[in-house]
């Protein structure tokens, strides 16, 4: 499925400028078809699943337990 510049910045949450911005240097892949530029909305699924894992491991992450102080049995 083709995208517009405009569907997606919406999809990618992300201004307009930059996608136009990503496109000129050659970051995102389109096809310009005379009027403008149609961005394929597969190329992006690989970014969601990468940033799905990474906020797993942050989850993970900020879910663990902190280790108990060494100096809280220390009977001096």
């Amino acid at each position: 499925m083709y995208l517009t510049i405009q569907e997606t910045a919406e999809y990618l949450e992300l201004p307009e400028t930059y996608i136009e911005k990503l496109i000129q240097h050659n970051r995102i892949r389109s096809l310009h078809d005379g009027e403008q530029y149609l961005i394929n909305k597969e190329q992006f699924n690989t970014h969601f699943e990468q940033m799905e894992k990474y906020r797993e491991y942050v989850q993970q992450i900020l879910n663990e337990p902190l280790p108990e102080d060494m100096d809280v049995k220390d009977e001096d």
